[in-house]
């Protein structure tokens, strides 16, 4: 051992020449990367046969876009960048069976992501990938417009930022005199049926941005979005603390899997 093992580095334990580090190095920057034990499907054979595969799905999707393909379809393209070579699907049926469907998986846990046979790090990656970029495409469309006048895609855009989250998330839109989206912000992050909203805080953060106008926004994980005595207690004091320091309070929406409520629309508030 000792002065001898800086010399055998380069050899395996049966005295053939194993890769340099020069060697090593140079194979990862040709952006050879190999996915990790737990991203490599099951039934992974590396057969070329899968290429055929992969591109009649692609031109199926090129040609007739989402409604081309079914879901489990949809998820084998996004994971062909996790899995270079072998068959993708298993693991995307394995998906939709556990969660039910497209939509479903991407909103899933990282952690109950994780527990699908031959889903990684990398695939979770990649599938958050997915679920980042809609939002940020939602927000854009709710940033460009006048906020009161496309209520559609605020409520599209709430529903999916939260709306299958499994813990209650309290979170508030500050707008302008124009109603146009200043700030989008979780305030707190509570547990699967309660969130803590400090009312200070909320009129604080108002003025501090300068917002005329609030639009509250928070979960129930239970799915039912119906309001509790809890919520109408909790916004009719937001109400009351904002209205004399000139900020509106334009509605609070509850959303969940199961759709949307709005006080304002009941009437409690």
């Amino acid at each position: 051992m000792g002065a001898d093992d800086g010399k055998r580095s380069g050899r395996d334990s049966a005295g053939t020449p194993g890769p340099s580090a020069s060697d090593q190095s140079s194979f990862f920057e040709q952006g050879m990367a190999v996915p990790l034990a737990a991203d490599r499907p099951a039934d992974d054979k590396g057969s070329d046969d899968k290429a055929g595969h992969r591109e009649r799905l692609r031109t199926r999707f090129r040609q007739g876009g989402a409604e081309a393909v079914a879901d489990y379809e949809m998820l084998e393209m996004i994971l062909f960048r996790v899995f270079p070579r072998g068959d993708t699907k298993p693991v995307a049926k394995r998906l939709i069976a556990r969660f039910g469907s497209f939509g479903d998986v991407v909103n899933a846990p990282n952690e109950r992501l994780l527990e699908v046979e031959g889903v990684g790090q990398r695939a979770v990656d990649e599938i958050k990938l997915i679920r980042a970029a809609a939002l940020k495409l939602m927000l854009a469309d709710v940033k460009k417009r006048e906020v009161l006048g496309s209520w559609n895609a605020v409520l599209s855009y709430c529903r999916a930022a939260q709306g299958f989250d499994e813990r209650e998330r309290f979170r508030i839109l500050f707008l302008d005199k124009k109603n146009q989206l200043i700030a989008d912000e979780v305030q707190q992050e509570g547990t699967v049926d309660h969130t803590p909203v400090y009312v200070r805080e909320v009129v604080k953060r108002a003025l501090e941005l300068s917002a005329t106008a609030l639009i509250l926004v928070h979960n129930h994980p239970s799915g039912d979005p119906t309001p509790s005595r809890a919520d109408v207690d909790m916004t009719r004091m937001i109400v009351a603390a904002a209205q004399p320091l000139g900020v509106t309070i334009h509605d609070h929406i509850i959303v969940g899997r199961n759709g949307h409520a709005s006080l304002k629309a009941l009437k409690m508030m």
